[in-house]
C-alpha cells in the first residue's frame, strides 16, 4: 500500500537543520515585517529616498528620532537586504526600493500594507474563531478596518479601473459618459466608486457596504471631493433596494468575502438591466490546492484568508466560507450560470494577483 508520504505533492524533507532554518526564517520575517511598518510610519524610507549614503545621525536629524535607535533599525534593514550598507556606518536606500517603500502613489507601493498594532487583536480573535467556527465581519474591524488597503485600492482605481478596464468592457464607457446608473457592491473605502463618480459626472453611482464605518468614510471623502453624484447605503449585498435597475454593477475583490455569495449574485441578476454589465474582480486562483502550490505567496494568501477573507465569509452561521482563494474561475462561472446569467467572459489585464470577469444576462 502506498503511504500518504509517498504520494505527497510537496515534502519538507527530513533534514532537521534545514527544517529549523525554515521555521526561524519565518520568525525573522515577522520581525522584519514589523520593522518595515515602523520605518514607513516614522518616515525613514522617505527621508532616505535619493539621499545617497546616510548615517544614523543624519537620518535621526531629518526625522526627529533618537540616533541610537535609528542606528539599530538601519543595521536591521541592511541585514535584511532592504538597504545597502556602504561602510563606515553609512546606509543607502536603493533606487529599486522607491516604488515599493516610498512612492505611495505607485501601484507597487507596499510599505503601508505591513501589519501594525491591529495584528495582536487579529491573533486574539482567531482563538475564538477556531473554537466557535464563526469569523468576524468587516463591520467588527471598526474605523481602522475601513482604511485597510486604502492606498492600494486608490492606485488600482486610478491606474487600472478607469483608464484600462472600463474601456475594455463592451459599451460601458459610452453609457457612463452619457449618463448611467451604476452600483458598487462592497465599496469598502470608496476608491472605485469615488474615482468613477469623479471621472463620469453625468452618471450616478450607488455604493453599498456591510460596514457602517466604511460607508461613513466614503461619505466624508465624497464631500471632500465635492461629488454630488454619489449615493451611499449601509447594506448587505443580498439586500439591494427593489425596483431599481442598474446599467453597470461592480464587485471588486469581495464576492469571496461574503457569507451568502449566491444570494448576492441572485440580487445582482434581479437588479441589472437587460443590457447591463456586471464587472467582477477577484483573486487569481485555481480549483485544486495542488495547482496553487506554484504560487510563491500562497502561504500569505491563506493567512489573509484566516484573518480577513474567510473570517468575513464565516461571520454568520452557515456562512459559505469561500475565503481568499475560493472564488476561482470554475466556481465563479458555475455560480454565475446557476443564477441565470448566460454570458461569462474572462479578461486578461496582466494582473498577477487577480482575475476579471465581464458578466451579462
Amino acid at each position: 500500500m502506498t503511504s500518504n508520504i509517498d504520494t505527497a505533492v510537496t515534502s519538507v524533507g527530513d533534514d532537521p537543520r534545514r527544517y529549523g532554518f525554515t521555521v526561524w526564517n519565518y520568525r525573522q520575517g515577522e520581525i522584519v515585517a514589523a520593522m518595515i511598518y515602523l520605518g514607513n510610519e516614522l518616515g525613514f524610507y522617505k527621508a532616505m529616498a535619493g539621499a545617497g549614503p546616510v548615517t544614523a545621525g543624519e537620518l535621526a536629524q531629518r526625522t526627529g528620532q533618537h540616533e541610537r535607535w535609528v542606528l539599530e533599525w538601519l543595521r536591521l534593514q541592511a541585514a535584511a537586504k532592504l538597504l545597502d550598507y556602504c561602510g563606515d556606518e553609512r546606509f543607502q536606500l536603493p533606487d529599486v526600493a522607491i516604488n515599493l517603500l516610498v512612492d505611495g502613489e505607485h501601484k507597487s507601493f507596499v510599505a503601508g500594507e505591513f501589519a501594525g498594532p491591529g495584528m495582536a487583536d487579529n491573533l486574539q480573535r482567531l482563538f475564538e474563531n477556531f473554537r466557535t467556527g464563526l469569523g468576524n465581519s468587516y463591520e467588527e474591524g471598526g474605523p481602522e478596518g475601513a482604511h485597510r488597503g486604502e492606498c492600494r485600492h486608490w492606485q488600482a482605481a486610478r491606474n487600472d479601473l478607469i483608464p484600462r478596464m472600463i474601456p475594455a468592457l463592451a459599451g460601458v464607457e459610452a453609457k457612463l459618459n452619457a449618463g448611467a446608473l451604476a452600483l458598487d457592491i462592497g465599496c469598502g473605502d470608496g476608491a472605485a466608486v469615488l474615482a468613477m463618480a469623479d471621472t463620469y459626472p453625468n452618471s450616478r453611482f450607488v455604493g453599498i457596504d456591510a460596514s457602517r464605518h466604511a460607508v461613513a468614510l466614503v461619505g466624508v471623502k465624497a464631500a471632500e471631493m465635492g461629488l454630488d453624484n454619489v449615493e451611499l447605503h449601509h447594506a448587505d449585498g443580498a439586500d439591494l433596494p427593489g425596483g431599481t435597475a442598474y446599467d453597470f454593477v461592480v464587485t471588486l475583490d469581495c464576492i469571496h468575502d461574503m457569507t451568502r455569495p449566491e444570494a448576492v449574485i441572485a440580487a445582482i441578476k434581479g437588479s441589472l438591466k437587460p443590457d447591463g454589465t456586471w464587472f467582477i474582480k477577484d483573486i487569481r486562483s485555481k480549483p485544486r490546492f495542488e495547482d496553487n502550490l506554484r504560487n510563491p505567496m500562497l502561504a500569505m494568501m491563506y493567512g489573509f484568508s484566516l484573518m480577513s477573507c474567510m473570517s468575513s465569509a464565516m461571520s454568520e452561521p452557515g456562512g459559505a466560507g469561500l475565503g481568499t482563494l475560493g472564488f476561482n474561475p470554475e466556481v465563479a462561472e458555475r455560480m454565475i450560470r446557476e443564477a441565470g446569467f448566460t454570458q461569462f467572459q474572462m479578461h486578461d489585464f496582466k494582473d498577477p494577483g487577480n482575475l476579471y470577469y465581464e458578466v451579462r444576462h
